[in-house]
């Protein structure tokens, strides 16, 4: 690549607001630098191959199994290598004990280089939180940083350095299992959740006694494999990767996170472990990357089954000179980077560049001057932060979406006779959900222990019926004044390695619901899920429907809270609920197309619509209902914009309902003529408001050129004069429309230089 070539890259992408800050790890100066050069000077090829490799850990397993078994070990294994100097890092293992007898084994090293620990904290250590699907429901980034923090100072306690979160694919397909492991299918709710995770994890600095690495992934389009099938291939166009996949990681990236993970999959044709075009070019030459790249679990080896490799070094040398920094589990650099570099098919250079960001890593923790800090004495969390268990129990409850409340079902009073009837009535084998680490089931709190219902029946297993189980259901629902009906989806449905074909609720407990519906008696759908859901039948048609998510420890204690009132909804869905499975991939923010079909007559002939669904969703991104109602009114907008100037936006906001309420204003732009399709809509801007019954606030949203850019069909960014549309809503209730026109201007077409807006 020319460097012209690359002032061209990284110039376009600066005006796209996509160049981030080159801020991950700290660059060592001083006498940092100059230990980190000395250790490389000193350092055999075999030891720079172990420095470039991690594995899971085998001294202080966590039991669960979340990959293959590749390339086992052993314990005793595993401490003579570390020992040797042969491993640089290990991931998912959980303790202070072991992970100071690890360090220990490093320490007699020749070189005395300290390990790092990781695991995949996705949303808990050993206090589980709700999946990051269901936090994003609540819309609110600070929420999410203090969740991070609460992370980061358990993990640390347990001798945890690095997770392997947030995941910030922006995710357009429900079938794909790892929707649950993401903030949905908006790009902008995406930012910024991406932006507090990562400073919730890292804290002030990573230095500090809590901190742990974020790992932002995974890079790039995970999110876009075929028919939502893990681990497929992905082909995009360059302003879909720069407009939709690259915002969340440059956002990420600019707060400071200290490394990244590549995709498993196949981008346009090569696969990302071996893509140097993604993982140098774009990575590190467009988006100014400078922290550590490590491999997905064994993805370097699994280039040979992608065709791409023909052999185990052939693979190791395809990694490493695409940009990869530490391979991960497959034992690939360990094994083959002395020969490789040997006959001169992997340069010295590339491998010592990765050496020195490792290295910096540990640098940037401490671990240099005290390999054992937050070991032996773990920091405490400051006085005035809660205890984890009542902000697992905040954050499950505004997770929470109220989707449907006819006739006021909800919420219940006190005196209610309630049966609680469905599979996840009584569990919490499935409370957690997919990816809990090291969180324990007996921790958790069940929808029976929280409620105390009249009866509980569960009627159904997930997956099949049992005996006579429907008649009891039904019984306990007609002895019943309301049936609390909780179904959906098992933990193992959800996460990696879970794609569905239809995402539907499963058999046995559709049948149920139909069966507990022709009671007649009034019916509360209590969904556990990781995705959203194409609901069916009695289900869909229930006069009261939550989305609960898995929201982890306190699952019982929220749902409860929301039930009986003690709560105030205040959930708003990250992603859209689809009429069927056949829609998917499906988003809010789709382009527009040439024959839409109008709002009065959905399925109208010749126009774009399924024969047996219209082109919408039964409950779309953004939507959630509250116990008290919202009005927008008295929206103002400067009637033209001079090019380049910033957009006022105001409006006024009222609880016309009799309870407080925690309002969610969203504003969505739709750009009327451009010279490339535009979303029909697309959320700019948020904001989460309190508000007393009968109470009314004005608030102001400020748009910049930045939110009205798009990425020409020359590559690009800029802000295109015209007409603009605005739409103002609170759930799916209460919307306002105005618009505004951006005056043309004799200077050429402004192209943006920098800095992504977010709430």
């Amino acid at each position: 690549m020319t460097a012209a070539r690359v002032l061209d890259r990284r110039t376009l992408l600066a005006r796209a607001g996509l160049l981030a800050a080159a801020a991950a790890i700290p660059r060592p100066a001083g006498a940092a630098t100059t230990r980190i050069n000395a250790l490389i000077a000193r350092m055999t090829i075999e030891e720079k191959a172990g420095q470039l490799s991690c594995f899971n850990d085998e001294i202080r397993p966590v039991g669960a199994v979340f990959n293959p078994v590749v390339n086992a070990q052993g314990a005793a294994a595993q401490l003579a290598d570390i020992r040797a100097g042969r491993i640089g890092m290990l991931f998912n293992g959980y303790g202070a004990q072991g992970a100071i007898r690890a360090q220990e084994a490093a320490l007699a090293s020749r070189l005395r280089i300290p390990l790092l620990f990781a695991a995949d904290l996705i949303h808990g250590c050993r206090t589980i939180f709700p999946i990051p699907l269901g936090e994003a429901a609540a819309f609110d980034g600070d929420l999410s940083r203090r969740v991070a923090r609460a992370v980061a100072v358990e993990a640390r306690a347990a001798g945890i350095h690095w997770t392997f979160a947030p995941v910030v694919d922006v995710a357009r397909d429900q079938r794909w299992g790892r929707v649950a492991e993401g903030a949905g299918e908006d790009v902008a709710l995406n930012v910024a959740l991406a932006v507090a995770r990562v400073r919730g994890f890292q804290g002030a600095g990573l230095s500090g006694a809590d901190a742990l690495a974020a790992t932002p992934k995974h890079f790039a389009g995970y999110a876009e494999v075929r028919g939502g099938m893990e681990y497929g291939a992905v082909d995009m166009s360059d302003a879909q990767l720069r407009e939709v996949v690259l915002p969340p990681f440059a956002a990420a990236f600019r707060a400071g996170a200290a490394a990244t993970m590549a995709a498993f999959t196949a981008f346009n044709g090569i696969p990302a472990t071996a893509n140097r075009h993604l993982l140098t070019d774009i990575l590190r030459e467009d988006l100014g990357f400078t922290g550590v790249c490590v491999s997905d679990y064994d993805a370097d080896r699994e280039l040979i089954a992608h065709g791409v490799a023909a052999d185990e070094a052939d693979a190791a040398r395809l990694a490493i000179l695409a940009g990869i920094d530490m391979s991960m589990q497959s034992g690939l650099f360990q094994r083959h980077l002395p020969a490789l570099v040997a006959s001169g098919a992997v340069p010295i250079a590339v491998v010592d560049r990765a050496v020195a960001r490792v290295l910096a890593l540990k640098d940037a923790f401490g671990l240099f001057d005290d390999p054992f800090r937050g070991l032996r004495q773990p920091a405490a969390p400051p006085p005035t932060a809660p205890p984890p268990t009542a902000l697992a129990r905040e954050a499950a409850t505004r997770s929470i979406v109220l989707l449907r409340n006819e006739g006021a079902v909800l919420p219940l009073a006190p005196a209610t006779r309630v049966a609680l009837i469905g599979p996840f009535g009584a569990d919490r084998t499935h409370l957690n959900g997919p990816w809990s680490f090291a969180g324990r089931a007996e921790d958790g709190v069940d929808l029976a222990t929280a409620i105390r219902p009249l009866v509980v029946e569960p009627g159904s297993g997930i997956h099949h019926p049992l005996p006579g189980g429907i008649d009891r259901a039904v019984a306990a629902a007609r002895a019943a004044d309301v049936v609390l009906l909780a179904i959906g989806e098992g933990a193992d449905m959800s996460g990696e390695g879970n794609s569905r074909v239809a995402i539907t609720v499963p058999a046995a407990q559709q049948a149920l619901a139909e069966a507990v519906a022709a009671t007649g008696k009034p019916l509360v759908i209590l969904l556990r899920h990781g995705r959203a859901l194409a609901l069916e039948g009695a289900v869909r048609d229930a006069p009261a429907i939550l989305a609960t998510w898995f929201l982890g420890a306190q699952t019982g204690h929220a749902v409860a809270d929301i039930l009986f009132g003690r709560a105030e909804p205040s959930g708003r869905l990250p992603v859209s609920f689809p009429f069927a499975t056949g829609q998917q991939p499906w988003s809010y923010d789709r382009p527009a197309t040439g024959r839409p079909a109008p709002d009065d007559a959905p399925l109208a002939p010749g126009r774009a619509h399924w024969r047996d669904a219209p082109d919408r969703a039964l409950f779309p991104f953004g939507a959630g209902l509250s116990y008290t109602r919202f009005a927008l009114d008295r929206v103002r907008v400067p009637a033209t914009i001079p090019y380049g100037a910033p957009v006022p936006v105001s409006v006024r906001v009222r609880n016309i309902g009799p309870r407080p309420g925690l309002a969610c204003i969203r504003l969505d732009i739709h750009d009327r003529v451009a010279s490339r399709i535009r979303p029909v809509w697309q959320m700019k801007r948020w904001l989460r408001l309190s508000l007393a019954p009968r109470a009314a606030r004005h608030v102001t949203f400020t748009l910049t050129p930045d939110d009205l850019a798009l990425i020409t069909p020359t590559g690009h960014p800029s802000v295109e004069p015209g007409a603009f549309d605005i739409r103002l809503s609170e759930g799916m209730e209460a919307t306002a429309f105005t618009s505004f026109t951006v005056t043309p201007h004799d200077a050429p077409i402004l192209e943006i230089n920098g800095g992504s807006s977010v709430p």
